[in-house]
């Protein structure tokens, strides 16, 4: 099986070649490939299968490296774009992705060697708590600063979807990377979320700024995340803490998020491939 290995602000994925590879044991061939021990080593892998005809379309399936299938990845949209340029799999700067949170359009607005930088739309983030979803036996329009009890504490959490579940939490001072850890482990799998989540730690920097850790679902700390970039702005600007455009820092760099007042949240950020090789499939 012939990957490509990519990472956008040190979240890293390998990408597997149109026809690369049987997804009738998807689970278990990314829990192998991902592992950083044995395997490859990757926060996740994506399978793409590009479509022929005009625009230029290709349809998109990440795996967590646990083997859990999400929804839809940021980074993973960002460098699945920089693999069908850097490939030629496709001759268009523009892709829409098929993902099972819907269409997400992608553009390579610039690109110098193996660095591309990549421009995705991520679409209206829901709000509601069906739609997270969030289930604590009451229906709620938002959650922001949601009293969120954990087994020593509690926080007030901000919660959105983005076509996946992510909880957010704000400091000042950010924790230790132990206590901070164990918080990201606790909340994912907290009875309020069904389907688990995502978690953010967010620093507000200013109106146009911010900082923010990641603990992802099925993979544990990452260094980045798109779809939880986008999340912590839209949680920040929910609590009138910035503006609706905001950079993100994170540990390897920084991307931007604008949140449209059509409700469309487009992000921009670089997505750069590493190497290629062959993994047995089997």
């Amino acid at each position: 099986m012939r990957f490509t290995k990519l990472h956008g602000l040190g979240n890293d994925f390998l990408v597997v070649s149109p026809g690369g590879a049987d997804l009738s044991s998807a689970g278990e061939l990314t829990r192998r490939i991902c592992d950083r021990h044995t395997g490859v080593g990757a926060d996740g892998l994506i399978f793409l299968t590009p479509e022929k005809g005009e625009p230029a379309r290709a349809g998109f399936r990440v795996f967590n490296a646990d083997g859990s299938e999400a929804e839809i990845s940021g980074n993973g949209l960002r460098c699945a774009a920089a693999f069908l340029a850097s490939s030629g799999a496709v001759t268009s700067p523009k892709v829409l992705f098929r993902t099972a949170a819907g269409e997400r359009p992608s553009e390579v607005i610039a690109s110098k060697s193996s660095l591309f930088e990549v421009r995705i739309g991520l679409g209206a983030p829901r709000l509601a708590s069906k739609d997270i979803p969030f289930d604590d036996g009451r229906v709620h329009d938002r959650i922001v600063d949601y009293p969120l009890s954990l087994i020593h504490m509690t926080f007030p959490v901000t919660c959105v979807s983005m076509g996946n579940p992510h909880c957010g939490l704000f400091f000042d001072h950010f924790p230790s990377r132990g206590e901070w850890r164990g918080i990201g482990a606790e909340i994912e799998s907290h009875p309020f979320f069904p389907n688990r989540t995502n978690v953010e730690f967010i620093r507000v920097i200013g109106r146009d700024e911010i900082e923010v850790l990641f603990w992802e679902r099925g993979v544990g700390e990452t260094l980045a995340s798109g779809t939880g970039s986008a999340a912590a702005a839209v949680a920040s600007m929910l609590k009138g803490l910035t503006d609706r455009s905001v950079k993100i820092r994170t540990a390897m760099g920084s991307l931007k998020v604008e949140w449209l007042e059509g409700g469309e949240v487009l992000q921009t950020g670089p997505a750069e491939v590493v190497f290629s090789g062959d993994y047995p499939a089997a």
